[in-house]
């Protein structure tokens, strides 16, 4: 269970992280509030995550969901720029995510 609320907890700061985009600076009220509520879950199940799990790990974990989210999300959604390095490094940071799942 606890790793379930870790995968949803890296699903929210995905959220929030492509949630800053849209709230230009925070002068757009309804993005602002949906980003600040989706850092709130976020932060709340890793916390409820870590009472099983061990931190370092949990974290890691959550910040490489959150990365690999992110950077997906910014490709399919901002165009940001798809080179065969950054797709490395993504394969990288999901293969550090599935060790450390498999180490803990």
């Amino acid at each position: 269970m606890s790793w379930i609320l870790l995968a949803l907890a890296g699903i929210f700061e995905i959220g929030w992280a492509i949630g800053l985009k849209y709230t230009a600076g925070f002068t757009k009220p309804l993005p602002t509030a949906l980003t600040a509520a989706a850092m709130v879950i976020s932060v709340v199940l890793l916390g409820m995550a870590v009472k099983n799990l061990p931190m370092g790990t949990a974290y890691a974990v959550w910040t490489g969901i959150g990365t690999v989210g992110t950077v997906i999300l910014g490709i399919i959604l901002f165009a940001e720029p798809v080179t065969a390095m950054r797709l490395g490094c993504i394969v990288l940071i999901v293969t550090g995510i599935m060790g450390l799942k498999f180490a803990a």
